[in-house]
């Protein structure tokens, strides 16, 4: 009986880190989807309106002051220097003329920015609807990432949209 019990308590030690590897942080999980090692880099914030249904905008903040991120992202090929791109600038600040205005739409439930303006930097536009012929802000549903890195402040938005 000592026997079973002791064989017991070892294997139920030994599976317990296993059952934990199943447990991703949300900064791996945002590494993972952006392709960008984010362990230097501490989070400061992180906004998530997801439902049930999946529906809904997350945007996490991390500073990157101590191990700054710019080497990676001049040689990442999938990352952009700024000024944004007038689609990425629409779906973070919004963009309007004398006639319409389109966006934000990344904004808290006030209707407030949940990213703020960066005059220096690098970007990174992922559209996971890239089946869709439309452009991404013609389309009555978006599902989108944006990652914006601020050269002068070290930190880095990292955005969702699913609708």
């Amino acid at each position: 009986m000592k026997n079973i019990l002791l064989a017991a308590g070892i294997s139920a030690l030994l599976l317990f880190p296993l059952s934990a590897c199943g447990d991703v942080s949300r900064q791996s999980e945002i590494s993972q989807e952006i392709q960008l090692d984010l362990s230097g880099g501490t989070q400061v914030s992180d906004y998530d309106t997801h439902s049930g249904n999946g529906d809904g905008i997350s945007c996490a903040a991390f500073d990157f002051s101590e191990h700054p991120l710019t080497p990676e992202l001049e040689a990442s090929p999938g990352w952009t220097s700024f000024p944004v791109s007038t689609t990425a600038k629409a779906l973070a600040y919004g963009i309007s003329d004398e006639n319409s205005s389109t966006g934000p739409y990344l904004t808290d439930g006030d209707g407030v920015p949940l990213v703020p303006v960066i005059q220096n930097g690098y970007y990174l536009l992922v559209d996971r609807q890239q089946d869709s012929q439309e452009p991404l802000l013609d389309r009555y549903s978006l599902n989108f990432t944006i990652a914006l890195y601020d050269t002068d402040s070290d930190l880095l938005y990292v955005c969702r949209m699913d609708t």
